[in-house]
Protein backbone atom coordinates (compact mmCIF):
# COMPACT_ATOMS: atom_id res chain seq x y z
CA UNK A 1 0.00 0.00 0.00
CA UNK A 2 3.01 2.62 0.84
CA UNK A 3 4.73 1.61 -2.79
CA UNK A 4 1.62 2.38 -4.15
CA UNK A 5 1.71 5.61 -2.91
CA UNK A 6 5.20 6.87 -4.18
CA UNK A 7 4.76 5.55 -7.19
CA UNK A 8 1.77 7.59 -7.72
CA UNK A 9 3.36 10.73 -6.40
CA UNK A 10 6.34 10.65 -9.27
CA UNK A 11 4.39 11.97 -12.09
CA UNK A 12 3.44 14.93 -10.65
CA UNK A 13 7.05 16.07 -9.91
CA UNK A 14 7.44 15.23 -13.68
CA UNK A 15 5.15 17.75 -14.24
CA UNK A 16 6.38 20.65 -12.18
CA UNK A 17 9.76 20.32 -13.40
CA UNK A 18 8.32 20.75 -17.18
CA UNK A 19 6.32 23.23 -16.40
CA UNK A 20 9.01 25.08 -14.26
CA UNK A 21 11.35 24.13 -17.46
CA UNK A 22 9.04 25.96 -20.34
CA UNK A 23 8.95 29.11 -17.83
CA UNK A 24 12.68 29.14 -17.16
CA UNK A 25 13.30 28.67 -21.16
CA UNK A 26 10.71 31.62 -22.08
CA UNK A 27 11.91 34.46 -19.32
CA UNK A 28 15.27 35.10 -21.34
CA UNK A 29 13.70 35.70 -24.84
CA UNK A 30 10.82 38.05 -23.20
CA UNK A 31 13.34 39.53 -21.32
CA UNK A 32 15.65 40.14 -24.17
CA UNK A 33 12.58 41.74 -25.90
CA UNK A 34 11.79 44.18 -23.08
CA UNK A 35 15.58 45.41 -23.04
CA UNK A 36 15.68 45.59 -26.86
CA UNK A 37 11.94 47.77 -26.50
CA UNK A 38 13.58 50.19 -24.04
CA UNK A 39 16.47 50.63 -25.53
CA UNK A 40 14.85 51.43 -28.64
CA UNK A 41 12.42 53.73 -26.90
CA UNK A 42 15.32 55.74 -25.24
CA UNK A 43 17.02 56.49 -27.98
CA UNK A 44 17.68 60.02 -28.70
CA UNK A 45 16.07 61.97 -31.62
CA UNK A 46 18.38 63.82 -33.77
CA UNK A 47 18.59 67.45 -32.98
CA UNK A 48 17.54 69.61 -36.25
CA UNK A 49 19.88 71.89 -37.80
CA UNK A 50 19.10 75.69 -36.24
CA UNK A 51 21.05 77.29 -39.34
CA UNK A 52 19.36 74.92 -41.33
CA UNK A 53 15.79 75.85 -40.43
CA UNK A 54 16.72 79.63 -40.06
CA UNK A 55 18.33 80.09 -43.91
CA UNK A 56 15.26 78.64 -44.79
CA UNK A 57 12.49 80.43 -43.38
CA UNK A 58 14.51 83.68 -44.05
CA UNK A 59 14.07 83.12 -47.57
CA UNK A 60 10.45 81.69 -47.35
CA UNK A 61 9.95 85.66 -45.99
CA UNK A 62 11.93 87.39 -48.78
CA UNK A 63 9.82 85.73 -51.10
CA UNK A 64 6.33 86.59 -49.54
CA UNK A 65 7.94 90.04 -49.16
CA UNK A 66 9.23 90.00 -52.94
CA UNK A 67 5.98 88.52 -53.91
CA UNK A 68 4.25 91.51 -51.98
CA UNK A 69 5.78 93.81 -53.16
CA UNK A 70 5.20 93.00 -56.98
CA UNK A 71 1.54 92.72 -55.83
CA UNK A 72 2.02 96.34 -54.62
CA UNK A 73 3.34 97.87 -57.85
CA UNK A 74 0.65 96.18 -60.07
CA UNK A 75 -1.67 97.40 -58.27
CA UNK A 76 -0.13 101.28 -57.98
CA UNK A 77 0.39 100.75 -61.88
CA UNK A 78 -3.38 99.49 -62.13
CA UNK A 79 -4.73 102.88 -60.31
CA UNK A 80 -2.33 105.28 -62.67
CA UNK A 81 -3.65 103.39 -65.69
CA UNK A 82 -7.19 103.87 -64.68
CA UNK A 83 -7.13 107.10 -63.61
CA UNK A 84 -5.52 108.00 -66.76
CA UNK A 85 -8.24 106.27 -68.73
CA UNK A 86 -10.79 108.47 -66.56
CA UNK A 87 -9.07 111.69 -67.62
CA UNK A 88 -8.65 110.66 -71.08
CA UNK A 89 -12.07 110.17 -71.44
CA UNK A 90 -13.51 113.08 -69.49
CA UNK A 91 -11.09 115.21 -71.98
CA UNK A 92 -11.84 114.02 -75.36
CA UNK A 93 -15.91 113.36 -74.47
CA UNK A 94 -16.84 116.16 -76.77
CA UNK A 95 -14.87 115.76 -79.16
CA UNK A 96 -17.82 114.15 -81.19
CA UNK A 97 -19.69 117.27 -80.60
CA UNK A 98 -17.06 120.00 -81.05
CA UNK A 99 -16.02 117.76 -84.56
CA UNK A 100 -19.49 118.81 -85.75
CA UNK A 101 -19.53 122.39 -85.39
CA UNK A 102 -16.24 122.91 -87.20
CA UNK A 103 -18.13 123.30 -90.37
CA UNK A 104 -20.38 125.88 -88.68
CA UNK A 105 -17.15 127.53 -88.03
CA UNK A 106 -16.08 127.30 -91.78
CA UNK A 107 -19.82 128.88 -92.54
CA UNK A 108 -18.75 132.09 -90.51
CA UNK A 109 -15.57 132.53 -92.11
CA UNK A 110 -16.91 132.33 -95.71
CA UNK A 111 -20.21 134.83 -94.93
CA UNK A 112 -17.61 137.24 -93.71
CA UNK A 113 -15.32 137.07 -96.63
CA UNK A 114 -18.75 137.62 -98.54
CA UNK A 115 -19.44 140.49 -96.96
CA UNK A 116 -19.77 143.74 -99.20
CA UNK A 117 -17.01 146.61 -98.08
CA UNK A 118 -20.22 148.98 -97.78
CA UNK A 119 -21.85 146.47 -95.53
CA UNK A 120 -18.80 145.40 -93.34
CA UNK A 121 -19.63 148.03 -90.54
CA UNK A 122 -23.39 147.53 -90.16
CA UNK A 123 -24.98 146.70 -87.21
CA UNK A 124 -26.23 143.51 -87.96
CA UNK A 125 -22.37 142.23 -89.11
CA UNK A 126 -21.03 143.10 -85.91
CA UNK A 127 -23.69 141.62 -84.13
CA UNK A 128 -23.05 138.27 -86.47
CA UNK A 129 -19.16 138.75 -85.32
CA UNK A 130 -19.89 138.83 -82.09
CA UNK A 131 -21.59 135.62 -81.97
CA UNK A 132 -18.79 134.13 -83.94
CA UNK A 133 -16.42 135.20 -81.28
CA UNK A 134 -18.90 133.85 -78.63
CA UNK A 135 -18.85 130.51 -80.11
CA UNK A 136 -14.85 130.40 -80.45
CA UNK A 137 -14.41 131.19 -77.01
CA UNK A 138 -16.67 128.60 -75.85
CA UNK A 139 -14.75 125.65 -78.05
CA UNK A 140 -11.92 127.16 -77.08
CA UNK A 141 -12.57 126.99 -73.78
CA UNK A 142 -12.99 123.21 -73.90
CA UNK A 143 -9.54 123.05 -75.52
CA UNK A 144 -10.13 123.59 -79.29
CA UNK A 145 -7.14 125.12 -81.02
CA UNK A 146 -6.34 126.13 -84.69
CA UNK A 147 -3.35 123.99 -86.52
CA UNK A 148 -0.79 126.69 -87.85
CA UNK A 149 -0.29 126.17 -91.67
CA UNK A 150 0.70 128.76 -94.23
CA UNK A 151 4.25 129.25 -93.91
CA UNK A 152 5.14 126.44 -91.78
CA UNK A 153 6.81 123.52 -93.07
CA UNK A 154 4.71 120.66 -94.00
CA UNK A 155 3.11 117.92 -91.40
CA UNK A 156 1.23 114.92 -92.38
CA UNK A 157 0.50 114.28 -89.26
CA UNK A 158 -0.94 118.19 -89.29
CA UNK A 159 -1.86 118.93 -92.64
CA UNK A 160 -3.10 117.89 -96.15
CA UNK A 161 -1.83 118.68 -99.21
CA UNK A 162 -4.37 119.01 -101.53
CA UNK A 163 -1.97 121.15 -104.53
CA UNK A 164 1.00 122.22 -105.27
CA UNK A 165 2.28 125.94 -105.59
CA UNK A 166 4.58 127.91 -106.83
CA UNK A 167 6.74 128.26 -103.29
CA UNK A 168 9.62 127.04 -101.31
CA UNK A 169 9.62 123.47 -101.72
CA UNK A 170 8.43 121.91 -98.75
CA UNK A 171 6.39 124.61 -96.94
CA UNK A 172 3.05 125.21 -96.92
CA UNK A 173 2.22 128.27 -99.62
CA UNK A 174 -1.82 128.41 -98.96
CA UNK A 175 -4.54 127.26 -96.56
CA UNK A 176 -7.97 126.34 -98.12
CA UNK A 177 -9.75 125.30 -95.16
CA UNK A 178 -8.36 125.53 -91.52
CA UNK A 179 -7.55 122.81 -89.46
CA UNK A 180 -8.10 122.39 -85.83
CA UNK A 181 -7.28 119.96 -82.94
CA UNK A 182 -8.56 119.45 -79.51
CA UNK A 183 -5.62 119.38 -76.86
CA UNK A 184 -3.38 117.55 -78.39
CA UNK A 185 -5.80 115.53 -80.68
CA UNK A 186 -5.94 116.25 -84.35
CA UNK A 187 -9.61 116.99 -85.25
CA UNK A 188 -9.48 117.72 -88.75
CA UNK A 189 -6.31 118.71 -90.54
CA UNK A 190 -5.89 121.58 -92.71
CA UNK A 191 -6.15 121.30 -96.32
CA UNK A 192 -3.39 123.33 -97.78
CA UNK A 193 -1.33 123.62 -100.84
CA UNK A 194 2.62 122.74 -100.85
CA UNK A 195 5.50 124.90 -102.50
CA UNK A 196 6.95 122.86 -105.02
CA UNK A 197 10.34 125.04 -105.44
CA UNK A 198 9.62 126.74 -108.01
CA UNK A 199 10.26 130.58 -107.29
CA UNK A 200 7.48 132.79 -106.91
CA UNK A 201 7.30 135.57 -109.77
CA UNK A 202 8.38 139.11 -109.01
CA UNK A 203 5.61 142.00 -109.19
CA UNK A 204 6.65 144.06 -112.50
CA UNK A 205 8.05 147.69 -112.04
CA UNK A 206 4.72 148.86 -113.12
CA UNK A 207 2.77 147.23 -111.33
CA UNK A 208 4.39 148.23 -108.09
CA UNK A 209 3.84 151.93 -109.85
CA UNK A 210 0.11 151.46 -110.17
Amino acid sequence: MHGYTAEKSRPTQIIRKIKVGKNDSREPEETKLENLEIKEESAPAPEPDLAKVLASTKQKADDYLDSWKRAQADFVNYKRRAEQERMEIGKYANSELILSLLPVLDDFERAFESIPPRSAKTPWVDGVRLVERKLRATLAAQGLSTIKAEGETFDPNQHEAVMHGKGEDGKVVMEMQKGYKLFDKILRPSKVAVGNGEPLEEPKEEEKKD
